[in-house]
This record gives C-alpha cells, sequence and structure tokens, in this order.
C-alpha cells in the first residue's frame, strides 16, 4: 500500500502532461481531468482508511531512507487534508466547464488552464504528504507557480495588478522560508521532519527560538494570519469564479496545516502559544470588522475567509487534544463552506450580472434554488446550530475554556462575537441580493462595474462611462437572460459541496473520532516518527 502514498502528486502531474499534449481538443482536456481527479479522490479515501487502521503510510522516494532521503508521509491528518482537496478540486473543475468561455472570454489561452490547475492539485498533495521540510518548501511553490497562471486568466488589468501583488507577497514567504530551511539544515544537518523533532530538543533555546519564529512568519504569510493578511482580500475577487473558490478552499489552508504539523512535531510545549493566541484573536476579529463593511459579496467572503482562519490558529494554540481536533474539524469544515460560498458567488454573478450588493436585488424570485444554496453554507458559516461550523467553534470554544487562561477565554469571547458579525453578514448580503430589491443609486466611486474601463480619466462624468444597467428582477441584462436556466455543472459541483457539509454534520460523531485520533497522533509524534525510520533508524 506504500505505493499509493505518492499517488496524489504523481497522477496530477502526469495527467497535466498528457492535458498539455491535448491542448487542442478540449474534450479530451476535459476528460483527462475529470478522470485523474477522480482517481486522486478514490486513492486517498484508500490511503485515509489505511491510515487510520495501520498507522502511517510511508513512502521514501527512489528507495532512500530517511533521513537521507524524501518521505512522503500519509498519516490521518495529511490523508485525510488530501481527500478533501481533492473532492473540492474535483467539484470546481467540474464547476469550471460550466463556466467556460462565457466566464474566461473567447481570447484566453483555455487549453492551459486543464494542465494548470492539475498542476495546482500536485502541489497541494505534494505539501500535505512531504514528511521533508524542504520538499513541503517544493509543494509550496508547485502550487504557487500554477496559482500564478489561474489568478492572471484572461489577462485584464485588474487580475493583472492583484496577480502582481500576489507574487511578491509569495516570493517573500518563499523567501522567509527558504531561509528558515536553510538555518535549519545548519544547525541541525537535517531537513526531515522526523529526523528533526528529535535535533530540535538538542539545539539551544535561541536558536530553536529563531527557527520557529522565521517558520511561523512564513507559513503566516500564506495562510492569512493577520497582520500579514492584507495581500489576500485585494487578489482573490478579481479572478474567475472557479479558481476564486479552489484558492479560497484550499491554498491558506496549505499555510494552515504546514503551522499544525511544524507546531506540534518540530515545537511541542511551543513558548509562542501566547503569540499565536493572539495572533488568532486578532486574525478573527480584524477579518469580520472588514466584512462588515464590504457591499460586494465577494470580497464579503475574502474578508470572512480571513477571519475565520482564527479559529484554526486558536486550536493550534490551545495546543491540547481537544484544540487540535477542533482546528482539524473546523478545517475540513471551512475548505468545504469556503469552496462552496465562493461557487454560489459565481453563479450570482452569472444570474444577477454583478456581485455587488447594489447592483443585486430580487434574486429569490428569480431563482429560489440559488436563494437556498448561498443562504444554507452562509448560516453554516456563521455557525448557526446544527451545521458543522457550529460543531466546529463549539469544539475550539470547548478547548479555550478548559485551557483556563485569561486569554482563551478571551479567544472564546472573540470567537462568540466574530461568529455573531459573520451572521450579520450573510444575512445583509442574503437580503440584499435575494430578497429586497436593488439600490439603483451606484455609488459614483464605484468604478468596477465600468465597462472596458480600469480607472476613471480626470473630469470625466459618470454618464460617459457607459455604466452596465442594474440588474432586477424585471430587466435583467442579456448576459442573465442567457443564463437564467441554471447548468447543471454550475449547480451540480455548488449541490454536491452542500451536501457534503452537511453530511459533515450528521456524521460530526465518526467525522470527530477520525479528528480527536489524529490530534492524538499530533501530540505524541512518536507514531509519525516510528513510521518514517521503521526499518532505517535514525
Amino acid at each position: 500500500m506504500e505505493a499509493l502514498v505518492p499517488l496524489p502528486v504523481v497522477l496530477p502531474l502526469f495527467g497535466a502532461g498528457l492535458a498539455l499534449a491535448l491542448g487542442r481538443s478540449a474534450r479530451a482536456q476535459r476528460g483527462v481531468s475529470i478522470v485523474v481527479l477522480s482517481l486522486v479522490v478514490a486513492v486517498a479515501a484508500v490511503l485515509l482508511v489505511r491510515a487510520d487502521n495501520d498507522g502511517p503510510q510511508v513512502m521514501h522516494v527512489g528507495g532512500w531512507n530517511a533521513p537521507i532521503g524524501i518521505s512522503l508521509v500519509a498519516d490521518r491528518l495529511s490523508a485525510l487534508m488530501v481527500l478533501v482537496s481533492a473532492i473540492v478540486a474535483l467539484g470546481v473543475l467540474v464547476y469550471s466547464l460550466g463556466q467556460g468561455v462565457v466566464e474566461y472570454g473567447r481570447d484566453t489561452p483555455l487549453s492551459v488552464f486543464h494542465p494548470t490547475f492539475l498542476v495546482l492539485v500536485a502541489g497541494v498533495s505534494n505539501a500535505f504528504l512531504s514528511g521533508d521540510l524542504f520538499n513541503l518548501y517544493v509543494g509550496f511553490e508547485i502550487l504557487l507557480a500554477a496559482s500564478y497562471v489561474l489568478l492572471t486568466l484572461g489577462g485584464t488589468g485588474a487580475r493583472i495588478r492583484a496577480g502582481t501583488t500576489y507574487v511578491i507577497v509569495s516570493l517573500a514567504s518563499s523567501i522567509i522560508f527558504l531561509s528558515a530551511i536553510a538555518l535549519t539544515y545548519a544547525a541541525t544537518g537535517t531537513v526531515n521532519l522526523a529526523h528533526l523533532a528529535s535535533r530540535f530538543d538538542e539545539l539551544p533555546g535561541g536558536i530553536r527560538l529563531t527557527i520557529q519564529l522565521t517558520l511561523l512568519t512564513a507559513f503566516a504569510i500564506k495562510a492569512a494570519v493577520f497582520p500579514l493578511s492584507a495581500w489576500l482580500p485585494d487578489s482573490y475577487p478579481t479572478a474567475p469564479a472557479p479558481v476564486t473558490a479552489v484558492f479560497a478552499g484550499l491554498l491558506t489552508k496549505v499555510g494552515v496545516y504546514a503551522i499544525m504539523r511544524t507546531q506540534t512535531l518540530l515545537f511541542p510545549g511551543s513558548e509562542l502559544s501566547d503569540l499565536l493566541m493572539w495572533a488568532a484573536l486578532l486574525t478573527m476579529l480584524v477579518g469580520i470588522l472588514g466584512a462588515v463593511a464590504q457591499s460586494d459579496i465577494k470580497r464579503m467572503l475574502s474578508f470572512t475567509l480571513v477571519s475565520h482562519i482564527g479559529y484554526m490558529v486558536f486550536g493550534v494554540a490551545v495546543a491540547s487534544d481537544a484544540g487540535l481536533s477542533g482546528a482539524i474539524y473546523y478545517v475540513v469544515h471551512h475548505i468545504v463552506i469556503q469552496t462552496n460560498l465562493f461557487l454560489v458567488a459565481g453563479m450570482i454573478e452569472r444570474r444577477g450580472g454583478s456581485t455587488s450588493l447594489d447592483r443585486l436585488g430580487g434574486l429569490a424570485r428569480l431563482s429560489p434554488i440559488l436563494a437556498v444554496m448561498f443562504f444554507v453554507p452562509a448560516m453554516n458559516l456563521a455557525g448557526i446550530p446544527p451545521f458543522s461550523g457550529f460543531l466546529g467553534k463549539i469544539a475550539l470554544m470547548q478547548a479555550g475554556v478548559d485551557n483556563g487562561t485569561a486569554l482563551a477565554y478571551g479567544l472564546v469571547i472573540g470567537s462568540v462575537v466574530t461568529s455573531l458579525l459573520t451572521l450579520y453578514a450573510m444575512a445583509k448580503a442574503w437580503n440584499r441580493a435575494f430578497w429586497q430589491g436593488p439600490d439603483t443609486q451606484v455609488p459614483i466611486d464605484d468604478i468596477h462595474q465600468v465597462d472596458g474601463l480600469d480607472e476613471v480619466p480626470d473630469g470625466t462624468r459618470v454618464t460617459d462611462l457607459h455604466r452596465k444597467p442594474v440588474q432586477t428582477a424585471e430587466r435583467p441584462s442579456a448576459r442573465a437572460r442567457r443564463s437564467i436556466p441554471l447548468r447543471w455543472m454550475l449547480a451540480g459541483p455548488a449541490g454536491a459541496l452542500l451536501g457534503v457539509s452537511l453530511a459533515m454534520t450528521i456524521f460530526a460523531g465518526p467525522l470527530f473520532g477520525l479528528t480527536d485520533r489524529a490530534a492524538v497522533d499530533l501530540r505524541e509524534r512518536s507514531p509519525y516518527i516510528e513510521a518514517v525510520f521503521e526499518g532505517s533508524g535514525p
């Protein structure tokens, strides 16, 4: 079964090459992508079952045992993350097929999308499975290189500007990460995570703390933890809907996973727990205050994405079995819910011609199904009982109460406030987009709805800008009229992810059992270390 471990990385890379070779046939590319991602889902499910029943599954690349060779490790945590990410990626891929040229434009090189998307999935899987610090860096670089291409699909001015910011921030975090790897190797002579778990205990406290802070900084940028999160709300909303959805669902969670793995395996009993708690609290509050202030659905969701990263960091900071279990459950929940909401936002844009709340209204009458598809995950994100968001937040709050410190109690209060403000933001978005009529007084400085213009020249009157007509239930745009029947390739994936989120509520007991066992493994460390060094010895 160890031979299955590299397949979530190898299969997408092989599929990317095949899709690139079949660039002249869109149908062939679609077939390759769907088959490859379906196989990845199946392999990840098998790996999760084996990891849960028999312990971590390890594959040493090239037959070189640890710590010399590169190890790929599928334990309960990494296998669960690979499975959820593959399911989400498959759903987003099918959704993207429904978008077609209407979303990207007829001049966009769509032949690039499928190979790049598969490379992104390979990078995400490699990051989750990596048992080597440098290979984790390679996984980050693979997914980031693919994300640069996906973020700028269409080549519009807004997307190029957002892509430039994203590239600069990503390169900065990669440089910091690479510096941390160099420091680690210089101090310990190894970059194998299992080997580092014992070597770090022998280091002087100052060197150990320096490496920990450097790694945390790099991962916090990638995870969009405050105050290193300002880049995200300006980067994600400009991308095509499927790209935004997969970015929101997966990319920041790779950073969270890296924080979770390194903090538990390399720095147990960390003296930076209080710092992580403060970061979690500020991430929750600053992010949700930004969401409340938005009048565009995509930007609102981008700020809620930042805010709810704070819940995951909360669980890591508490560092108890209950806290880590709640964090793992919440990561899985948030991957599904945030992706689902961005997919539905893409459907709203397609149906109503915009995601600006000033230009939407009455969509519940036009499309009741779409209204339900937004309302249910929105309430789940807000933590309304009995949804999975409520269960995850309750688990984290209980871990905070069990911790008993004043800062932990402050995080519990901050979690409640964030949930209430999330509910307010989601209710406002649903009410204005689906229930009320549109605001016909579009703000003059809202230049995002100007056809063909990225900036408003000085002295230009609003009437000269040829704004798009306000979308109402009585007069949808030509684009909206063409999109009135919801295509199953759009509604199907969004509905499937909604079903997955509901299943997480129905089967919360078994899922929490799995996350509890994963959390125990993280805290004990020995199952991971022994599996990597079985038969070779450190």
